[in-house]
């Protein structure tokens, strides 16, 4: 068995270190932030000083494919997770009303996905890799990669990290789950290797988290399905959480400067209040907030590939997570993505033992296989401009998909396969029945009777916020 160094101890690294412990390999977590595990999921989530993961305290999806590798391949986690007060969300069973009941069909059991705190999903990890897997967790920030000369006599070929304090760590293989700010590249010129194969996006957006929690005796509103709208100036969602609480997540466009209010306390919760998918929850009898507002800035689309013309840049080191690739937020596919890559690795590395080259080829033919789809889907809906006359793609989901996976239980079915990673990013738009019923929504857009809006135009917006400030 190998000797791992993980860099990093976020969701990536601490499902990397779960995922090849469970195989046997000896694993050692590098993690710059050196406090120890609090005693409880409201003291991590009150007083963890996560520094390197300033998203912890945001809002965090963890999907049904991310519960289903824990179902499958770490039950022990899932049932821990659950015991900390993390819930399974089961989408069949609460659809959107004019759904109707959805009588069962198979793979409905895959529809599941969990409401957790991403600072509980980490405790309860972290805990769980350390207490049961022997996983060591050193405390210390990497600076470098350690050579370990060539493979094939051309290739560099990692052998540890060197750390900031001079210390060196040696190991067979490397991780790199050090998050979206990754030095990698940096580390990569430092062995001499060529320039990382990258793409990188400005997503445009910021967006503000506020985390709450349910007064006593007090359950979250029954809406159906997912609270999740795009307004055109503004997006918004909740996310269910553990223990009671929630949050809220508005997503507004980084030029847009009077909207930018939104990141304060007191024009969050006047917004809140005005929205239609928000406000049962921000009701003060029901709940109360817990933390301000969380914001963040600077949110990119970026994809990395360590081959170059079929040829592994290096070898020894796997990108893991955000390190890899990372995706804007506001679609919460980031931490599940984390844990399907850091398993496809494990698998990857069970197969290619002792022929580094090869698993270099196989990593990356299965991130582009598994991952990398979902960095070209965020992409794109980010962008989403129709120049051929007809429906852009942001119109076609506003006013197809969305009003048809209300109505409709094969599109809903659908829409929460694609949402929850179930299946590749372009299968819910290439299925005939789906189509024909999501164009027929769109086609109906402008004769069916009128939806309550799900929020008011952006101007209204902007005076209900003038008038509560005033």
């Amino acid at each position: 068995m190998a000797e791992v160094i993980v860099v990093g101890a976020g969701v990536a690294g601490l499902a990397s270190a779960l995922a090849l412990s469970q195989q046997g390999h000896r694993v050692t977590v590098v993690e710059r932030d050196g406090a120890g595990l609090p005693p409880s999921p409201d003291a991590a989530f009150e007083q963890w000083p996560r520094r390197g993961a300033p998203q912890v305290r945001h809002s965090h999806a963890f999907l049904a494919r991310l519960r289903n590798v824990l179902r499958d391949r770490a039950p022990e986690v899932l049932a821990e997770l659950l015991a900390a007060g993390a819930t399974e969300v089961r989408f069949v069973d609460h659809p959107p009303p004019l759904v109707g009941t959805l009588d069962p069909e198979p793979g409905d059991e895959d529809l599941v996905a969990l409401a957790c705190r991403r600072t509980t999903f980490e405790w309860v990890l972290r805990g769980h890799v350390l207490r049961d897997h022997g996983v060591e967790l050193v405390g210390g920030a990497v600076e470098g990669l350690l050579s370990a000369g060539t493979t094939d006599g051309a290739v560099p070929h990692v052998g540890g990290v060197r750390l900031a304090d001079g210390g060196e760590c040696r190991a067979d293989v490397v991780v790199d789950a050090s998050g979206r700010r990754s030095p990698l590249p940096t580390w990569l010129r430092g062995l001499g290797a060529a320039p990382l194969d990258e793409e990188e996006e400005d997503t445009g957006i910021v967006y503000s988290s506020r985390f709450y929690r349910l007064r006593p005796g007090m359950d979250v509103p029954y809406q159906g399905g997912l609270v999740v709208a795009d307004l055109g100036y503004l997006k918004y969602a909740v996310f269910g959480g553990d223990n009671g609480t929630f949050s809220i997540t508005f997503g507004l466009y980084a030029d847009d400067r009077e909207m930018r209010q939104l990141l304060f306390p007191g024009p969050f919760t006047t917004a809140a209040a005005a929205l239609v998918g928000t406000r049962p929850w921000v009701e003060p009898a029901r709940a109360e907030p817990i933390t301000g507002v969380e914001v963040m800035a600077k949110l990119i689309n970026r994809r990395r590939r360590l081959m170059a013309h079929g040829q592994p840049l290096a070898t020894g080191i796997f990108p893991v997570g955000d390190s890899s690739i990372c995706t804007n937020p506001l679609y919460g596919r980031g931490c599940s993505l984390a844990v399907v890559q850091a398993y496809l690795l494990a698998d990857v590395l069970a197969g290619h033992a002792g022929d580094p080259a090869a698993a270099a080829h196989a990593f990356d033919a299965a991130t582009r296989a598994e991952i990398e789809p979902w960095y070209r889907a965020a992409t794109d809906q980010d962008r989403t401009s129709g120049d051929d006359g007809g429906p852009d793609m942001a119109s076609l989901v506003r006013d197809g998909l969305l009003p048809a996976a209300r109505t409709d239980p094969v599109v809903f079915r659908a829409f929460v396969r694609s949402f929850n990673l179930l299946q590749p990013p372009g299968a819910i738009m290439s299925d005939p029945a789906v189509v024909k019923r999501v164009l027929a929504a769109w086609q109906a857009r402008d004769s069916r009777p009128p939806s309550e809006a799900l929020g008011p135009e952006r101007d209204e917006l902007l005076r209900i916020l003038a008038e509560a400030a005033a």
